[in-house]
């Protein structure tokens, strides 16, 4: 069986900008991919190049297995939601959702169950009759995503989809795109800049910067294995040390500190900076004296943040730490108060220096 989507060695340049430069990756059936990066960074072009809004000016896109560089938009089977939804405001619910149906030379008597069947589908059954200026934001998101469906494309792209919802509103809704698209089973790319959005709603995430991807992978693996500065500070909060690895697991900072990062560490001695999670530092209690990796330090923050508590610690070398843990576990942690750190050795990621 063929790919979705197998998009071969693309470059796209504005001018003596090469926005997307020899760029390749690929969509299994029913996959969601999650494109990540700053702002800049290549990923509406892709969708642009994809959709047929833009020409590529080398490498080719097979969609289903078909090339398309002759292909027109509307030729491609391909949904679209864009980060402002677009929705026709003269047009009703039902008429907005059945506009691609209609264009697409659906027949007229199965119109009206496709768009009920989609209307359901996103928790909107009972507002076919009302104008996009009737609903909320979220609602209108519902809208757009059913319009984008009702022509059961094999691919959907999705530019920013939630970007202009609230933040609470946000989360619930990515629970829900995830669960409609794996309902329709079309494959989908989903463009963000927003590390949770990509982890919550990709299979793999693909990042991106300088229009290039530069580490693909499942959202733990990226995460718990980045293999640069950039892709380690993109996909979520760290903390940094910058030393040598001396022989097999002993690691010195530059603020003297000596961690141990393990035993299964195969990396060849060297320059190195050291990647640590805040959620991976612990605060001992005085009786663990065995843990490993101990810093002495003192609270100069906290900040309270739901179910989590933040810490920033600074070392006895200055330097400072953020720590996040449950709240339940730090409720009386002050400002000010000695504690000591621990960090597991299998929590210290080594990025080569030059990658940093």
């Amino acid at each position: 069986m063929t790919n979705s989507l197998e998009f071969n060695a693309v470059t796209k340049r504005f001018g003596s900008l090469a926005a997307i430069d020899a760029v390749s990756f690929e969509i299994r059936h029913g996959e969601t991919i999650a494109l990540l990066g700053p702002s800049g960074c290549g990923k509406t072009t892709i969708l642009r190049v994809i959709a047929g809004f833009e020409v590529p000016d080398a490498g080719t896109v097979h969609i289903a297995g078909a090339d398309m560089a002759h292909r027109r938009p509307y030729e491609r089977n391909i949904g679209l939601l864009f980060q402002h939804y677009a929705l026709f405001p003269h047009m009703t619910v039902f008429d907005n959702v059945a506009y691609g149906l209609r264009h697409r030379g659906f027949p007229k008597h199965e119109v009206p169950n496709r768009v009920t069947e989609m209307l359901a589908l996103v928790k909107l059954p009972t507002h076919g009759d009302r104008f996009p200026n009737q609903l909320s934001g979220g609602q209108q998101q519902r809208v757009a995503l059913a319009r984008a469906l009702a022509t059961r494309p094999g691919l959907v792209l999705l530019d920013e989809p939630l970007s202009a919802l609230d933040a609470k509103l946000r989360q619930e809704l990515r629970t829900e795109l995830r669960e409609v698209l794996a309902a329709v089973g079309s494959s989908a790319i989903v463009v963000t800049h927003d590390q949770e959005e990509a982890m919550s709603l990709g299979e793999r995430v693909l990042i991106m910067n300088r229009g290039k991807i530069v580490q693909q992978g499942t959202p733990d693996d990226i995460y718990a294995r980045p293999q640069s500065r950039f892709v380690a500070e993109f996909m979520g909060r760290s903390n940094w040390f910058a030393g040598v690895l001396e022989s097999g697991s002993t690691f010195k900072t530059v603020c003297g500190l000596v961690l141990d990062i393990g035993s299964n560490n195969t990396a060849a001695a060297g320059a190195y900076d050291i990647c640590i999670r805040p959620e991976s530092i612990d605060l001992l209690p005085d009786t663990a004296p065995s843990a490993p990796n101990q810093m002495p330090g003192r609270v100069v923050d906290i900040a309270l943040l739901g179910a989590v508590r933040q810490l920033i610690v600074a070392l006895q070398s200055g330097q400072q730490l953020l720590v996040v843990q449950p709240n339940r576990l730090q409720a009386n942690t002050t400002i000010g108060q000695s504690v000591l750190l621990s960090v597991p050795p299998n929590a210290c990621m080594l990025i080569p220096a030059e990658l940093a």
